[in-house]
């Protein structure tokens, strides 16, 4: 199996051309970035993923992360051998501190950059690519509450990588429902509180590749209300730190099992229990009782990440695909009489799946890129207006990012494998690790039904659509310009993609109706409804390309790849926007029935 190669043509034109690299580049907190700085950094991080990520990718699946007794008798967790050694060289490369801020010791990139370079660490070797979504989501959360303090001794070695943070959410008892948590924190005489609990389904949790991990911590003080209004979130490291600043003392959060899974093995996800001997050290970040306010900060920003992951695995399973399609020889080419066997890549359903995966991984990475975009404009532009209505739109696109991404990861690692026949269901190839690693994706950080229910709630109900109506204006107006661009294929996408924004409209109209009138008829149909809005967004966004592409030829570009990507655009809009159709139908049904039936039923 070969190593992984990241799509960079591909990278460059959403970044540079579709999205637009220029006004990013134009923000003041980004003026010593440019398009060339921008392709160095795609290019080197490229070969850090393909070389050195890449090759521990199937030795993680294989081996898997170690749970043993430590010296002490209490548990510690081994990575795989190479995951160590790979991370110091991440840390040292600087690739931890890439979208940091250079008051912590970050460069200071755009997110449209590291967006990119985060999908290529997810193609790549998504087990170690967990540790550094965990990092940044604890980095972003101090950001925005941690006190002074709390940022000058913890934020400058989370930037450079030197350590790794983690959020401490789930309990055995609860799950997604949050309310449930019961995870105690009592103040002590030095401010600091004492933390008991216990916390599973921790990634990362416990590890041997750096020298202290940084835990955040939902739990609730003796004198908190019930409910999530009680929760506060703390800051628990592994160890304390000494009078110097370094790693001391073991604090008291050990790592008591791993979890055996069906996927993801490199990556440990933990048990960690707290206070067992006394109580761990915590301190408050923020306000009492705002713990859940601030671990939005780090769960949207990870859902975010978790939407890249699919983008990612996706990538990686249609390179492998491809690569096979091309190098089995079976059959004959139906299309001449020479008898002459080919490689499976001249069977016409080989082509579709192929294009299929494809035309869907495009549009997924127009649509990441394009938030990251927008998340650069609602944090640093110097337009009150334009940051909020950027702000508003990356409230509305991250859970329809998060649930398409993943749930299509499913679908076209498993078409990958379809390709492969025979072989793809075999460990052999290792074209199946990437369909039970794609498995988790629309699982953690939010199941799919709870972005649908966000998206259809907090999103568009709570403000009667006006945010998602302001978007589908958007895309009428460039379908409209496909439809008059006096070019067959251009006008033939654009149709497609007024019809479906038409079966938006109405399935919008239809949600709306039921979140009024009776909610759970509203979330019956809410992924349904999210699947649409995704999938015409993707629509709209190939339609664009294939128009910027179309643009580039008449210029006189030469360039195969333009030519590819109008192939790939027509494609989408004719076998996957059209699924709207179906999917508006489903949004509109009546599910009186399904509300109605007994428990038992099921």
């Amino acid at each position: 199996m070969s190593n992984y190669q990241a799509p960079l043509r591909d990278m460059r034109f959403v970044i540079h051309e579709l999205v637009g690299s220029a006004p990013i580049c134009a923000l003041p907190a980004y003026a010593d970035c440019d398009a060339e700085l921008i392709d160095a950094v795609l290019e080197e991080a490229g070969r850090f993923a393909g070389d050195i990520l890449s090759p521990l990718n199937p030795v993680g699946d294989r081996d898997g992360a170690r749970w043993q007794a430590g010296a002490d008798g209490k548990g510690e967790v081994l990575t795989v051998a190479g995951f160590a050694a790979a991370y110091k060289q991440f840390a040292d490369g600087g690739w931890m501190a890439l979208p940091c801020p250079p008051e912590h010791g970050g460069q200071g990139l755009p997110r449209l950059l590291a967006v990119a370079v985060s999908e290529m660490w997810k193609s790549a070797n998504l087990s170690f690519s967990h540790v550094v979504t965990l990092t940044h989501g604890a980095i972003e959360a101090l950001m925005i509450a941690g006190s002074d303090d709390l940022k000058a001794t913890w934020l400058p070695r989370l930037v450079t990588g030197e350590w790794t943070g983690t959020m401490n959410i789930t309990e055995p008892q609860a799950g997604s429902d949050l309310a449930a948590i019961s995870c105690r924190a009592v103040p002590q005489a030095d401010g600091s509180f004492r933390i008991n609990g216990q916390k599973i389904f921790i990634t990362y949790g416990d590890h041997d590749m750096a020298a202290n991990i940084v835990h955040l911590v939902l739990a609730r003080t003796p004198d908190a209300p019930a409910g999530v209004k009680g929760l506060s979130l703390f800051l628990v490291p592994k160890f304390i730190l000494d009078a110097d600043g370094n790693p001391g003392e073991h604090n008291d959060v050990y790592c008591t099992s791993i979890e055996h899974k069906l996927g993801v093995h490199g990556s440990p996800t933990t048990t960690l229990v707290h206070g067992d001997h006394g109580g761990s050290t915590g301190y408050l970040i923020g306000e009492l009782g705002r713990g859940l306010e601030t671990m939005f900060v780090m769960m949207n920003s990870a859902r975010l990440s978790v939407g890249t992951e699919g983008l990612g695995v996706a990538q990686r399973a249609w390179q492998l695909a491809s690569e096979y399609a091309k190098e089995r020889i079976q059959g004959t080419d139906m299309t001449q009489k020479s008898g002459e066997r080919v490689a499976i890549v001249r069977h016409p359903d080989v082509r579709r799946l192929l294009m299929q995966q494809r035309a869907h991984t495009e549009a997924i990475r127009a649509l990441a890129y394009s938030i990251a975009a927008l998340q650069d404009v609602a944090h640093q532009s110097d337009d009150a207006a334009a940051r909020d209505a950027a702000h508003r739109s990356v409230e509305l696109l991250t859970p329809v990012l998060k649930g398409w991404s993943t749930e299509s990861a499913v679908e076209l690692t498993s078409l990958a494998i379809q390709i492969f026949g025979g072989m793809g269901f075999v460990e052999e190839t290792g074209i199946a690790q990437y369909m039970r690693d794609a498995r988790i994706t629309p699982i953690y950080e939010g199941t799919t039904a709870i972005q649908a229910a966000d998206l259809a709630g907090r999103k568009i109900a709570r403000d009667g659509g006006k945010v998602l109506a302001t978007l589908i204006a958007d895309m009428h107006g460039d379908a409209a310009r496909l439809q008059d661009s006096g070019h067959a294929t251009l006008a033939a996408i654009g149709a497609r993609l007024g019809a479906s924004l038409g079966h938006l409209e109405a399935a919008t109209a239809a949600l709306l109706e039921k979140m009024r009138t009776q909610p759970a008829a509203g979330l019956v149909v809410a992924e349904p409804f999210l699947k649409l809005l995704a999938t015409v967004v993707g629509g709209w966004l190939m339609g664009k390309a294939a128009q910027i592409a179309t643009q580039a030829i008449a210029a006189g570009s030469t360039d195969p790849f333009y030519r590819e990507k109008i192939v790939s655009a027509k494609f989408y809009a004719d076998h996957i926007l059209t699924r709207s159709s179906g999917l508006q139908a489903t949004v509109e049904a009546d599910n009186a029935l399904l509300l109605e039936m007994a428990d038992e039923a099921f």
